[in-house]
């Protein structure tokens, strides 16, 4: 039940994303600006995107060391390549545990433990944008902004203050934070076996909040993670120029920012429709709509293109790395990392 659910919720999400990003797209003016690409923009691009890579895979090594974990980063590099590629080819966030596996298969430490140090990094991947969205519409006139603008700036600041606030009272108070979750999830009651089994695994992924009091290793993760942001949002205005599109580098943070918010939605394989979507979106604040509907969605198609090309591409290179004297494919790996996240030994097949 709880996958149907998931499956429904992503369709929902992907089909109304779809509509409204070909709903009034000018085709043919599309077609024209694919055609006319410029390759020293999609190069430069593709320079800052190596250097967001970069950074977005070596930062979780200060998230691994404050629960006694340092992976080479000659490991780190192909192990978070091929989770990036899981979490975009697959729908429903299927991928994430995919590298929390890799380590916990390599016996650094239990898995749910691995998994908390993911959780930290995404809620404060989304406390930074949905700040930098929040913040470009306060200094905004607000008339640019449309009211599905505002709602979700309003939505994503208020929501990932509330899981930062829950990470610190996890820390701060674990028994406390467990009880909370039991709670509201009625577990405890529904099901008292489960929630006991559940309680341990909480218990042992809020061991992966540490670096919240680390504070050298959160300095030098927030560090690489304001590299990693920035390289993004410079890769984005660097190609937005060169292809036509009249934006500030301050816009191009914003439309980075709400693009991201959107994709924390439940996704498509592919990321096919929200990301055309979330784009779409935050352009139309900065430009007018027939701008958006035909240079506008011709960049978010270069921009999907390019990001999907180069993720797959290091994830199946990466995967090879990995599964050197194994045999295994990113199925099995996927597989494998969902299974042992439901375990409750927490111990993955080799």
């Amino acid at each position: 039940m709880k996958l149907v659910g998931k499956i429904l919720a992503s369709t929902i999400v992907t089909v109304g994303c779809l509509y409204y990003a070909l709903h009034g797209m000018d085709r043919a003016q599309v077609v024209a600006e694919l055609g006319v690409l410029p390759a020293t923009g999609v190069l430069l691009y593709l320079a800052t995107l190596a250097v967001t890579h970069f950074f977005r895979s070596a930062r979780w090594n200060y998230l691994l060391r404050p629960i006694g974990v340092s992976v080479p980063l000659r490991r780190l590099l192909p192990i978070s390549s091929v989770g990036f590629m899981a979490i975009l080819a697959l729908p429903l966030r299927l991928g994430e545990f995919v590298r929390p596996y890799y380590v916990a298969r390599e016996g650094h430490l239990r898995m749910s433990a691995a998994v908390g140090t993911v959780a930290v990094e995404r809620i404060i991947d989304g406390l930074i944008i949905s700040v930098l969205f929040f913040g470009s519409y306060l200094m905004s006139t607000h008339s640019e902004f449309s009211r599905q603008l505002r709602v979700a700036a309003w939505l994503s600041l208020g929501g990932f203050v509330g899981l930062t606030a829950f990470l610190a009272l996890a820390l701060a108070r674990t028994d406390a934070a467990i009880d909370l979750f039991l709670r509201f999830s009625l577990l405890r009651r529904l099901s008292p076996a489960r929630g006991a089994r559940v309680s341990e695994k909480i218990r042992s992924m809020i061991s992966g909040f540490r670096v919240l009091g680390d504070g050298r290793n959160l300095g030098l993760f927030l560090a690489q993670t304001v590299a990693y942001w920035g390289s993004n949002g410079l890769g984005m205005w660097v190609l937005a120029r060169y292809m036509g599109l009249p934006i500030s580098l301050g816009a191009a943070f914003t439309t980075m920012a709400f693009t991201g918010v959107v994709l924390s939605l439940p996704n498509a394989p592919g990321l096919v429709g929200q990301f055309h979507a979330g784009i779409k979106m935050a352009l139309s604040a900065y430009l007018p709509l027939a701008v958006v509907n035909a240079k506008g969605l011709a960049y978010a198609i270069v921009l999907h293109g390019l990001q999907t090309v180069w993720y797959v591409a290091a994830g199946v290179i990466s995967l090879m790395i990995l599964s050197r004297g194994r045999t295994g494919s990113l199925r099995d790996a996927v597989r494998a990392s969902n299974q042992a996240a439901e375990s409750p030994e927490e111990e993955p097949a080799t």
